[in-house]
């Protein structure tokens, strides 16, 4: 036997396990051939799980702050995690950390208060690094905090040289196979970070409120047209103007020339359909660039290219008097100026759709600029894409629409600092650009000299190396490969796609789809096996949680008020795989309390269970142990189905209806006689199957509550080792009649008890006896031992239906009616009523619907509503009995 205390303390509990598995190998993947034998063990037996099991872990950024949203896609990666261990798999689940990219440079110069260019390259690397390790750590606690299973031995950050020559690895890879080219090409740029960024990495606002500008351009040799646009600073970058060849209103005027207003140049007016007939004037400008329409135009049309905006949002010398203006300043003189001039016939107030870079809301421009791209193959991509499994299914769409969408190819290159350095080297002399080898790499190329020596094309030595480094996505999109073990243990043809990818929806059409199109162009296959997507956790209040509205909850918020697995558990509720999550605090609140019947659950099995107890070989069960066994067996197999289809909500939905109203508020009651007081042989049966089905639950609920899992493992007679290490259970003890039987049973006692309660009797109150009818009879005879000892009262199970009438025992005048009604003869009347026979006043008040009562020689008429006639059933032996309706039986109780 085992003391425990009386109440579980998550506090002390969760901090005790999260030190002591730290200091284990718990969570390190063996990848050994011990592991492969034990899955070939596995698969004769009849289970074909995977020898092993890689989660592609999303490599978080280093913000410092691990907010519920991490949670959430953290414990549903823990969840995933924990339970293929316990099925068998070898699995690694490591951690990532995607540390490059502009935020922490913006971050370091406001905390430096400097330039990136105010210091040297490497000095401002160095401090990038700095900043990051301190937020990583940051983060790591939280995640201990909420007790993540995560292999530590496998942690990688992509700012270490050992993963960003992987990175510069792979880029000289897909240079080889021409996926990776160097061109001059229309890109999104950011004037305030300076930089090139990616389609993804474009956001839309919507509904932006701006100024329609309708502008007169004036004709060459024929009449003017007026245009209208929201961009007058495009004006110097105008190269052409477009309608609508259906628009009737310029039927005439197609291939006119015309002058731009206050610069000069002569453009021609041309059709195309894409042009909005009903927008303004149905006249439009063609600039370069004002959006992905006018490049569209540019490249079909073989217009000029008037470059206008310089990398910093300033105007360009093309743009005569206004160079050097802000963008915005430009906007603003150019709209006075064409007004002053009489170009400008009316403005009117409009809404529309901005670009905006997605790390500082600042309005994106397209610049024309030499720069390195990545090729998008679609049909490829979608390949991949198509025999990955989805779940839920439908995510797919969304990823397949990016893709079909997609106009330009991935540039990336970016114009900064803290980045995985573009492995690449120009001639001075002829231009040539040199990429590295393979074997090269890692290299810094604003530092080293390239291995070739002399130039290829020239024979020139004289090197500049490239400055510009990649897209962070460059790092993360090959995390497959690096888990994979590449390239130091793994050839690209010997890749095999990892267990399973977990990400959120919000960067489908980011790291899913990069991470498709790199690991595919690499190694033609798909990068994982299954793709997990999460949704967005929301408050309380059911909005997206931001300071502004008041409703964030951090995870140490949630741990201190709940404790870390009542906040995993209440994330696991949320919803199914997909769905937006709310964070619900009576969720939590449940979960807690599901917890102390946990604990309390243990606590009683540890008085009565022994440590070194053997199995028996035969028990004695009788029809509960039967019952409890066969519905332990059903459920092991349901939550498996749903764990192994990531449907962690319904699986702890069904274990935690188990675990409380089966084992806890039933069998647990029913078999307290036996354990008290029960013989050995009986006592011992009951035992064994307790041990069976609470070691069975403890196993199932360790993914989603491991803290209590744990503690309640150690405590728990009979038990070695930790409960992350045990095995699923595998019980083969399904018994459909006992779980007729026992479901009768638990049905009964429930109902007995409830109407003990009901009636202010103790629980263990003596009855006469209790008679049960199943609605449906049991095959075979019902044990009704436990039952009877549960009750405390013979009980026996009848078949048919009970006979039993209902009988008028005492009646109940109403004083308020029948006063009034007789007013000096009511006591009179009320006397005689009340010396009535029941059984007469009854028959009287269904026959007639009133009562005849003879008083002082007369007849009064007492209307039936004014009379309440009590009934209480009678056996047919004429004892009294309650008799109740259950979910399955009649129920009859002999006080």
């Amino acid at each position: 036997m085992t003391d425990l205390p009386d109440n579980y303390d998550p506090d002390s509990v969760e901090a005790k396990w999260r030190e002591e598995w730290q200091g284990t190998d718990l969570y390190e993947y063996d990848d050994s051939e011990a592991s492969a034998d034990a899955s070939e063990s596995r698969t004769e037996s009849g289970d074909t799980g995977a020898t092993d099991y890689v989660v592609d872990t999303p490599p978080p950024y280093p913000t410092g702050n691990l907010h519920l949203g991490h949670g959430l896609q953290w414990a549903y990666i823990d969840f995933a995690a924990r339970y293929h261990r316990l099925i068998g798999d070898d699995v690694l689940f490591p951690q990532g950390w995607d540390c490059h990219g502009l935020p922490t440079e913006v971050k370091v110069e406001e905390n430096h208060g400097i330039h990136r260019t105010d210091v040297p390259r490497d000095e401002f690397r160095q401090m990038c690094i700095e900043h990051t390790e301190e937020q990583i750590d940051a983060m790591k606690e939280t995640m201990l905090d909420l007790g993540f299973g995560i292999d530590w031995s496998a942690e990688f950050k992509t700012m270490d040289p050992e993963y960003w020559g992987k990175t510069q690895r792979s880029f000289v890879e897909m240079a080889d196979s021409d996926y990776v080219y160097r061109d001059e090409h229309p890109v999104n740029w950011c004037p305030r970070c300076e930089t090139a960024i990616a389609d993804a990495e474009v956001e839309t606002a919507e509904g932006v409120e701006g100024t329609l500008y309708y502008v007169t351009f004036p004709g060459v040799e024929n009449d003017g047209i007026e245009i209208a646009t929201t961009r007058p600073e495009l004006l110097a970058a105008c190269v052409s103007m477009a309608v609508d060849p259906d628009d009737e209103r310029y039927a005439d005027r197609i291939g006119d020339t015309f002058e731009v207003p206050l610069f000069g140049q002569e453009v021609e007016l041309i059709a195309d359909d894409a042009v909005d007939g009903d927008f303004g004037t149905g006249a439009v400008m063609i600039c370069t660039f004002g959006d992905k329409q006018d490049v569209d135009w540019w490249a079909e049309y073989d217009l000029d290219l008037r470059p206008v905006f310089a990398e910093d949002g300033t105007l360009t010398d093309e743009a005569d008097d206004y160079a050097g203006l802000a963008i915005d300043e430009a906007k603003a003189a150019i709209a006075d100026d064409l007004d002053d001039a009489g170009y400008l016939n009316d403005t009117e107030p409009t809404t529309q759709n901005v670009g905006q870079c997605w790390r500082c809301d600042t309005p994106i421009e397209i610049l024309s600029k030499e720069q390195w791209f990545v090729e998008v193959r679609q049909d490829e991509i979608l390949e991949h894409a198509q025999s990955v499994d989805w779940i839920p299914e439908h995510m797919y769409d969304r990823l397949a629409d990016w893709t079909e969408g997609m106009d330009w190819d991935w540039v990336i290159s970016r114009q900064r600092v803290f980045a995985t350095p573009i492995p690449a080297w120009e001639c001075r002399e002829c231009g040539y650009w040199h990429i590295a080898d393979a074997d090269e790499v890692p290299v810094e190329p604003a530092e080293d000299d390239p291995a070739v020596g002399a130039c290829p094309e020239c024979d020139a030595t004289d090197w500049e190396g490239e400055t510009d480094v990649m897209d962070t996505w460059m790092d993360s999109s090959i995390t497959p490969l690096h888990l994979r073990g590449w390239p130091d243990d793994l050839d690209l043809e010997d890749f095999e796609p990892t267990g399973l990818r977990p990400q959120g929806h919000d960067i489908i059409r980011t790291w899913a789809f990069y991470t498709l199109l790199r690991v595919g162009g690499l190694t033609d296959e798909k990068p994982w096996d299954d793709i997990l997507i999460n949704g967005m956790v929301f408050g309380p209040d059911g909005n997206k949680m931001s300071k502004s509205r008041g409703n964030v909850v951090t995870p140490e918020e949630g741990i201190e008020e709940f404790g870390a697995d009542a906040i995993r558990q209440a994330l696991a509720l949320g919803g199914q795989p997909g769905s937006d999550v709310q964070y619900q605090p009576k969720e939590a609140t449940s979960a807690a309390r599901f917890q102390t019947k946990v604990w309390n659950i243990t606590r009683f099995a540890a008085q009565h269970l022994e440590a070194d107890r053997d199995p028996l070989s035969d028990p004695a069960y009788r029809d509960v142990d039967r019952w409890i066994l066969s519905r332990c067996s059903r459920v092991a197999a349901s939550v498996r189905e749903d764990m192994d289809e990531y449907r962690f909500d319904r699986a702890l939905r069904t274990l935690r209806e188990f675990v409380w109203h089966d084992l806890a508020d039933d069998y647990l009651e029913l078999i307290k006689g036996r354990l008290y007081e029960g013989r050995p042989g009986e006592r011992d049966a009951a035992r064994q199957a307790l041990h069976t089905a609470l070691s069975a639950s403890l196993r199932m609920l360790s993914p989603f509550a491991p803290f209590l899992t744990e503690e309640a493992w150690h405590a728990l007679p009979g038990t070695e080792g930790s409960v992350h290490a045990a095995d699923w259970p595998d019980l083969d003890m399904v018994d459909e009649e006992s779980e007729v039987a026992g479901a009768l049973i638990a049905d009964v006692a429930s109902t007995v008890r409830s109407w003990k309660s009901e009636d202010g009797m103790a629980l263990n109150a003596e009855l006469s006896k209790v008679e049960a009818y199943p609605d449906e009879a049991p095959e075979r005879a019902v044990d009704t031992y436990d039952l009877s000892e549960g009750v405390n009262a013979p009980v026996h199970v009848r078949e048919g239906v009970p006979a039993v009438e209902l009988v008028p025992v005492d009646i109940e005048p109403d004083h308020a009616t029948i006063g009034p009604e007789f007013r000096d003869r009511a006591g009179a009347v009320i006397s005689a009523l009340e010396a009535m026979d029941p059984a007469d006043v009854a028959a009287q008040k269904r026959r007639q619907g009133e009562i005849e009562v003879e008083s002082d020689g007369e007849v009064a008429v007492v209307p039936g509503d004014a009379v309440e006639v009590h009934e209480e059933h009678r056996a047919e032996s004429g004892e009294e009995v309650a008799v109740l309706e259950s979910d399955l039986a009649t129920v009859l109780i002999y006080p």
